[in-house]
């Protein structure tokens, strides 16, 4: 009978709430399975670091968030600083969560992840046909780059709430939009609750698609 097989570079690592650093060189030290354990465990599941000091209001803003959104509670997750504490992005590495950061959510649903791309994809036709047109040059300048990244991150997975414009002819994103506003209100009101400056979405069609695109990331 042989033992369970571990990266050896995570075997003593405890810490719910990792250091940036640690993790970038766990990552780098332990390669794929590495990565991968990191995806499943460290930045997917648990109470994360933002509510910490109020779990049951994570809950609270899940079941909020999934009778608003139409999905289980348990397909919402937070992932950024608000995941283990500090940033893991490049240019933001090991910067601090706190009151006034953003909070990233995410949903893992196959059925959302359709709605979204579909809804994606009537934007995009919509604005290569000008039937809707952006107000000014900098909104311009983000539709051009949202629409040329936009099927590539659904090809691998994904997609952004902010990838569609927030306008009443695409109501599905709208909802989102409007959804993660009441969201930072609602924490606002919240005693305990972190205070977020803006929240914002991200869809996966998969775990399968989570945990690859948190592996590339961490690569």
């Amino acid at each position: 009978m042989e033992p369970f097989r571990i990266a050896a570079p995570i075997l003593g690592l405890t810490d719910p709430y990792l250091d940036p650093m640690v993790i970038v060189d766990a990552a780098k030290k332990g390669g794929d399975p590495a990565r991968t354990a990191f995806a499943r465990l460290w930045l997917s599941e648990g109470i994360p670091y933002a509510f910490r000091e109020c779990p049951a209001v994570y809950e609270s803003l899940r079941t909020w968030l999934s009778a608003w959104l139409g999905v289980h509670a348990k397909e919402i997750g937070v992932s950024g600083s608000a995941r283990i504490g500090a940033s893991l992005a490049p240019g933001k590495l090991g910067k601090k969560f706190g009151n006034h950061s953003d909070l990233d959510l995410f949903i893992v649903s196959p059925s959302f992840f359709q709605d979204m791309r579909e809804e994606f994809r009537t934007w995009s036709f919509d604005y290569e046909c000008s039937r809707v047109v952006p107000k000014n040059e900098r909104e311009a300048s983000f539709w051009s780059d949202n629409n040329a990244r936009g099927p590539k991150m659904i090809d691998r997975g994904f997609i952004d709430q902010k990838m569609i414009p927030n306008l009443p002819e695409y109501p599905f994103t709208k909802k989102i939009s409007q959804g993660m506003w009441l969201l930072v209100e609602k924490l606002k009101k919240t005693p305990g609750a972190p205070q977020p400056s803006m929240a914002s979405l991200r869809c996966y069609a998969s775990w399968d698609s989570f945990v690859r695109q948190v592996v590339l990331s961490l690569s």
